[in-house]
């Protein structure tokens, strides 16, 4: 080993040291720590500066813009000014602010205690005695440990409310967009249709417009816009959260939310407990609509006439679980196949048992008008209600909806019955005075809920709801509907709602039940019901074999619709997947062979072709995950007829820390715009495939939740061998619609070897500091002068620091030739730029 080489070895090894020295006590943490640089074998001893190292975590006096993390979990990006406290000048320590403090997740108690110094600006740590902040200027961060004792409750991957972030003023556009062009032997038809939100965040407030477009060749474009059907704005409103209450504050055009009343949209406002802002384990469902599509088809879910929900399905048993979370009621969903044909039918979601935990109250209060296509949407109309849990788990709630000449009264009752499951009973008494005659209606509707898991088959019934409701009985749209027309019709009389599953583990086999059956007092009844069976086993050399039965029956306006579709599905060894699929219906039965393949983490194929008596046809579908949307498109043919259709998705974000196109979440949901700090093509990833940051160092990840500790992280897999990244993963707890804003410590360029010196030529002191212009540190100077920088940009200045007085600066060339060991560069005095 050579001379040069022990004196690099012995630096390294005393560095290497410093933590055990510097964390083997208390009371050495607080002391300088001397270092004798005699044992150095060095041949400058008076030029070095390891005043950096006798203190463990200091940081000179001044402002950081570094990531606050409290208990290794991420809290936001914040500027924190370190100060030298007075009994201590050699010293330094963070001020938190209380604004800052206040984010930290203290309880009550605790919050109360703390003191401040610095005019009351800075947080005392000795108030609270356990609290420590260390900083870590390598990754940019300041480390904040607090006991457990002193925090409100957390869980996995939740937060207490002080950690929530609303997020930064932006402005949003979400889009889904279809386009489809067909042929029927001589005629061609030409549609385009889109849903999306345009929204507008500043502060804690949300505000929205859902729209939604048509356009088709069946009439000129001036005419639909005469008309105005090509867009059509179907709801306004503004939301917020409040915190202090765990609820919903929303004004404008909403769905009434209600566990015990019809939902309809209406004009006005609506507060409501949020049960999203609950832990995890507490929060409420979202209702499943499933069905099956003949071909690449569009299901349209809609509820009292106006579309709620739009989405491109592939060919066999679909299950969509994204609506909004509030939909309640009944929903009609309308199946549009390649071909033309439609398919149509209703699903009445069932509720759970209402059931509310021991001592807490949710409530639920709306005042406004129905928002409906008719003259008596300027009624008005209160409702409220509210649920109290008790104790030996019962619950109790009622409520009531007001509106002229109608009123409906409801109270129940529910029960946890431990192993025998939960159940719920609620009664609902209308009064209604029609105009027709001053003639006065009265009538009951009487509710049962149940639901079950019985582990012991593993079987879970999911919601088991009966309904019966007297001939007299109205809700608040249907008494609307006969003073103004005069005219009743579909009045419910009995509806049963049932969803169950079951797993036979012992041959690999699962079922699931969905059962829907109404009677009316003064129609034909209706009936649902739907049967999926599926199994997994293998055959010789096939591996992870899947076949699934699913037998739909939909009775609908006098109409039998039965259904059966069967596949088999199973793994090739090129990674790629076959399946066979038989349906048969009223319409015909086909028969569809089908090979699927991706070709990367964003990329996937689908391949298929199809037979239906003397029809046949083959058909391709095509998946991508890009950088700024989703993307897709299909294409059928036939002897006869043909068609063509893409679709895209995604949203564009505009900020005030940058914009950027995106793919698209939840439509008008929560976001997280992340930021490289100019640096291009990061890949970032959320939950799913990971996206590129734009031109000027921005990307936005849609798939994060609301109320959840959401972590997002650079993939350093596939990160540019120029880029380098001090921190690689971010966490956020945003709101319900909240823009979130996180910035990544990333700097780009080369990696250069460097030998400094100063002006007059003297080496640059051992443990000085390289810094960009951003003030990252990219390097430190070895014992001869030497530092190894990164982000080294051709002809860009950096600062060489090593005292709070004592800096330079260096500038490096404008070529920087790769093969030279090492580049020789003077530090010049600081000027101003």
């Amino acid at each position: 080993m050579s001379f040069a080489k022990k004196d690099y070895f012995a630096i390294f090894l005393l560095l290497s040291m410093l933590p055990l020295l510097m964390t083997s006590s208390n009371a050495l943490a607080m002391q300088d720590i001397e270092f004798n640089t005699d044992t150095l074998d060095l041949e400058d001893k008076e030029n070095i500066n390891l005043g950096y190292f006798s203190r463990a975590n200091y940081l000179m006096p001044g402002s950081y813009s570094l990531e606050i993390k409290v208990n290794n979990n991420n809290l936001s990006e914040e500027e924190v000014v370190f100060l030298a406290p007075e009994d201590d000048p050699k010293d330094s320590v963070a001020c938190l602010s209380p604004e800052l403090t206040d984010k930290l997740g203290l309880t009550d108690k605790y919050q109360k205690q703390l003191t401040w110094w610095h005019d009351n600006q800075c947080l005392n740590f000795d108030s609270l005695p356990g609290i420590q902040a260390k900083p870590d200027l390598a990754s940019s961060s300041l480390h904040i440990s607090i006991p457990q004792a002193y925090l409100e409750y957390s869980a996995i991957d939740w937060d207490p409310p002080s950690r929530w972030d609303n997020g930064i003023p932006a402005i949003l556009l979400d889009y889904n967009i279809n386009g489809n062009i067909s042929r029927f032997g001589k005629e061609k038809r030409y549609a385009l249709n889109g849903t999306g939100v345009l929204g507008l965040n500043l502060g804690a407030w949300r505000l929205r417009a859902d729209w939604y477009g048509h356009l088709d060749n069946n009439s000129s474009v001036f005419e639909q816009m005469n008309n105005e059907r090509v867009i059509q704005w179907n709801r306004f409103y503004a939301f917020r959260a409040l915190t202090n209450l765990s609820a919903r504050l929303t004004l404008g055009q909403d769905y009434l939310n209600s566990n015990l009343f019809d939902s309809f949209r209406f004009l006005g406002a609506g507060l409501e407990s949020d049960l999203n802002m609950l832990p995890p384990n507490l929060r409420g469902y979202a209702p499943e609509i499933t069905g099956i599509a003949k071909s690449n088809a569009t299901v349209n879910i809609s509820q009292k006439g106006h579309v709620i929900h739009t989405e491109k399905v592939a060919a066999g048993p679909f299950r969509i679980q994204n609506l909004y979370d509030g939909v309640r009621g009944k929903l009609d969903v309308k199946v549009e196949e390649e071909d033309g044909s439609v398919q149509q039918y209703q699903v009445d979601t069932a509720n759970l048992p209402y059931l509310t935990r021991p001592g807490q109250i949710q409530y639920k209060l709306a005042l406004g008008q129905p928002n409906v296509e008719r003259d008596y949407q300027r009624q008005n109309f209160a409702m409220g209600e509210l649920s109290f849990g008790g104790g030996n788990g019962w619950s109790l709630f009622g409520g009531a909806i007001v509106s002229n000449n109608y009123h409906a009264i409801s109270a129940g009752i529910g029960r946890d019955l431990l192993a025998f499951g939960t159940l719920s009973f609620d009664i609902t008494q209308s009064f209604a005075r029609l105009a027709e005659e001053n003639k006065k209606l009265r009538g009951s509707s009487y509710r049962v809920n149940y639901a079950k898991y019985f582990d012991s088959i593993d079987s879970q019934i999911q919601f088991s709801s009966y309904r019966f409701s007297e001939q007299n009985f109205m809700n608040l749209l249907d008494f609307l509907e006969v003073n103004h027309t005069g005219i009743r019709y579909g009045s419910s009389k009995n509806q049963y709602v049932v969803s169950m599953s079951k797993n036979f583990n012992n041959i690999g086999m699962s079922m699931v039940l969905n059962y829907n059956y109404e009677t009316y007092w003064d129609q034909e009844s209706t009936n649902f019901y739907s049967l999926t069976l599926s199994k997994a086993f293998d055959i010789g050399k096939l591996k992870n074999v899947n076949v699934n039965l699913s037998i739909n029956r939909n009775i609908y306006n006098n109409v039998i619709d039965n259904s059966i579709y069967l596949s088999t599905s199973f793994a090739l060894s090129n990674g790629g997947n076959m399946s066979y699929s038989l349906s048969n219906s009223r319409y015909e039965t086909s028969n569809r062979l089908t090979y699927s393949d991706i070709f990367d983490e964003r990329t996937n194929y689908q391949l298929s072709v199809d037979a239906s008596g003397k029809y046949k046809s083959g058909s391709a579908y095509l998946n991508y995950q890009g950088d700024t949307a989703h993307f897709s498109t299909s294409a059928s043919f036939s002897n006869n007829q043909s068609s063509f259709s893409m679709a895209a998705s995604g949203g564009v974000t505009l900020t005030t820390e940058g914009v950027a196109m995106h793919r698209m979440g939840s439509p008008g949901g929560t976001r997280l715009l992340l930021d490289t700090d100019g640096v291009a093509n990061v890949p970032v990833r959320g939950f799913g495939a990971p996206v590129k940051t734009n031109l000027f160092g921005k990307a936005v990840v849609g798939d994060v939740s609301s109320y959840y500790r959401n972590n997002v992280q650079i993939d350093l897999n596939t990160l540019s061998d120029d880029i380098d990244v001090q921190q690689s993963v971010v966490q956020a707890t945003l709101t319900e619609g909240a823009v979130g804003y996180r910035k990544f410590s990333v700097v780009s360029g080369q990696k250069v070897m460097t030998t400094l010196q100063t002006a007059e030529g003297n080496s640059i002191p051992f443990g000085a500091q390289v810094l960009n212009k951003k003030g990252l540190n990219t390097g430190i100077v070895d014992d001869n002068g030497n530092a190894y920088i990164t982000g080294v940009e051709p002809g860009s200045i950096m600062t060489v620091q090593w005292s709070n007085e004592d800096k330079c600066e260096i500038k490096f060339p404008k070529t920087i030739d790769v093969n030279i060991p090492s580049l020789l560069l003077q530090c010049a005095p600081m000027v101003k730029h």
